[in-house]
């Protein structure tokens, strides 16, 4: 939103909390500069809450935020059975199976030796990522779009290693930035719009959209800018088997 051109607005807290988001989650609201939002509050995710304040990953979040350039080597041994658990957890029950055909359900009847497996397989770098399965859902304007189902497995590990990234990045992250970060959503983000729209004077708004930006990003560029903050080749060598898998379309 703009006020005058080449004057950036001042801050917009959000004052209405979005629905089902947990009390301890920081800046869920919008803190700006010069805003008071919740920056001193623990950052506590929903899904994983008991894995996020591991000290483990507490000592990562506090160095990320002590040390903004330094490159963490050591990464792989905080995906732990009980992180993954976690992860598994916070899965949805009913979701659709991927091109391995396991349900939650499936998986849950042998939690715990499934979980021991796919641990030794993710310290051993002997885990292989599935391809993802897709398939087309109707959008209102008569096109389609393309939805990805992930295996089982690859679901779980994923979530297990965004907990511990998360421990890097979300220092970085701005107090306005809402996309695919833990303990926010889409209501947050129009909540700080609407509350914006209601207090400061607006002459503009702009929508903008980067046209199939995830089928279009480069990979090699993605994995150097990882990189920087990321030194662990295990890690780095996953995030490319899942970028590598590929994608199956009606078995092809």
């Amino acid at each position: 939103m703009m006020n005058e051109p080449e004057k950036s607005d001042s801050a917009i807290v959000a004052k209405n909390p979005a629905n089902k988001v947990a009390s301890a989650a920081v800046e869920w609201v919008e803190p700006r500069a010069g805003t008071k939002g919740n920056t001193g509050q623990p950052r506590t995710q929903r899904t994983q809450r008991r894995a996020s304040v591991s000290p483990g990953l507490e000592r990562i979040r506090n160095a990320a935020r002590q040390r903004k350039k330094e490159q963490f080597t050591a990464l792989l041994h905080h995906v732990t059975v009980e992180l993954l658990r976690d992860a598994f957890l916070a899965l949805k029950r009913r979701a659709a199976s991927g091109v391995d055909g396991v349900t939650w359900q499936d998986y849950e009847a042998g939690l715990e030796g499934n979980l021991q497996d796919l641990h030794a397989r993710v310290q051993r770098g002997t885990y292989r990522a599935l391809p993802v399965s897709r398939r087309f859902i109707p959008k209102p304007d008569g096109k389609e779009r393309p939805l990805g189902i992930t295996a089982l497995e690859d679901q779980i590990v994923q979530r297990a290693v965004v907990a511990v990234l998360s421990a890097i990045y979300e220092g970085d992250f701005l107090g306005f930035s809402y996309g695919f970060r833990p303990g926010r959503s889409q209501h947050d983000a129009l909540d700080a719009l609407a509350c914006g729209i209601g207090t400061t004077p607006v002459n503009w708004i702009l929508d903008a959209d980067i046209r199939s930006f995830f089928d279009q990003i480069d990979q090699t560029w993605l994995v150097k800018f990882l990189e920087h903050r990321v030194g662990d080749e295990r890690v780095i060598r996953l995030v490319r088997k899942w970028l590598m898998a590929g994608v199956l379309v009606e078995g092809m």
